[in-house]
């Protein structure tokens, strides 16, 4: 797999733009993706020093439409820490 395909897109709320000044970044990732190929990703596309990748697997909540039951899907979250002095531009 090549970076753009692991990596869908960055997590952008408060309560991450709070951690990105402890150097640590949240992108949705695919679902196959180890944190090897994540940090391998990650370091490839942003030119930046990965210490350590965390990842979480958030399942899908169950969504009723009328009578009809629905899943929304699952999906796979990854915060990635970089090196001291390194910095990722999410805007």
């Amino acid at each position: 797999m090549d970076a753009s395909t692991i990596i869908r897109n960055p997590i952008i709320t408060e309560k991450l733009a709070e951690m990105a000044g402890d150097r640590k970044y949240a992108f949705v990732v695919a679902k196959s993706a180890n944190k090897i190929q994540i940090k391998k990703a990650v370091s490839e596309m942003f030119k930046v020093s990965v210490v350590n990748v965390n990842t979480i697997t958030m399942h899908g909540k169950k969504k009723r439409v009328r009578y009809r039951v629905g899943r929304r899907p699952d999906r796979k979250k990854a915060i990635v820490t970089l090196k001291e002095g390194d910095k990722i531009e999410l805007t």
